[in-house]
């Protein structure tokens, strides 16, 4: 907090959202064809509550809080950002999953006609999907969020609903979600099929650099200085428990 908010305008000017483009400063100018209203989200798996829920009906089966998070980009910058949303666990325990549940699995919505990156980035396995073990899901700072900056999300932060787990780097952080999954076994995830750069884990920590730069430090968005990377991105308090700190696979 020392270092102050992120402007919104630098948050939802610089956006990693490759269902539209690769190019960050791009993303804003090819939302506008994106619709997020109506928006249904499924549930389904090893839960008792499964079905199609409205967005609205989402958003009532927790207390909305706003959160200021320190996030980070793999890609070795940050930004501070204000989040609105409630804890996934909220959610979960309404649901009610069985006892097999041990994985919770995202998916992204696909409309190739509105998202013209899943259209013409063929590289890639569209739509996009992403997991957290269930100890993750229930954490406190795992936040099911619709709003930044005191309204809903803008279309190229996720809009109208995404996941942020601000002590893991950016991508896990699913956006556009259309798909809750409960598993038995964990579930494979975008990234970790597209490269082996990017594991199922991905908890920031300065000590093991990607494979191609470091990680012991990172640009942040409101100066551009470099600063020292935190290990969990400063949350270590909070989720510190969930990992071996030396085991380099909850890392990547």
């Amino acid at each position: 907090t020392e270092r102050g908010v992120t402007d919104e305008k630098i948050t939802t000017g610089y956006n990693n959202f490759y269902e539209f483009t690769t190019t960050k400063q791009r993303v804003k100018d090819l939302v506008e064809g994106f619709e997020v209203s109506p928006w249904k989200v499924e549930i389904k798996g090893e839960v008792e509550k499964s079905g199609s829920y409205d967005l609205d009906d989402l958003i009532r089966m927790g207390q909305l809080e706003e959160r200021l998070y320190h996030l980070r980009c793999v890609e070795a910058w940050s930004a501070n950002v204000p989040c609105t949303g409630y804890p996934l666990s909220q959610l979960i325990e309404q649901l009610n999953p069985s006892s097999d549940a041990r994985f919770v699995r995202f998916v992204t919505v696909l409309r190739p006609d509105q998202m013209p990156g899943q259209r013409d980035l063929t590289a890639y396995s569209w739509p996009y999907y992403e997991a957290l073990s269930m100890e993750e899901a229930m954490n406190e700072l795992t936040l099911l969020t619709f709003g930044v900056y005191g309204h809903p999300l803008s279309k190229q932060c996720g809009a109208p609903v995404r996941m942020v787990m601000p002590w893991k780097y950016g991508f896990k952080s699913i956006k556009s979600i259309v798909l809750i999954e409960f598993t038995k076994h964990r579930p494979r995830t975008f990234w970790s099929d597209a490269s082996n750069e990017y594991g199922f884990w991905a908890n920031a920590n300065p000590r093991f650099d990607h494979s191609r730069w470091s990680q012991a430090t990172e640009v942040f968005l409101n100066t551009t200085q470099r600063i020292p990377t935190q290990l969990y991105n400063g949350y270590q308090d909070f989720v510190g428990h969930l990992y071996p700190e030396n085991d380099r696979q909850y890392f990547y």
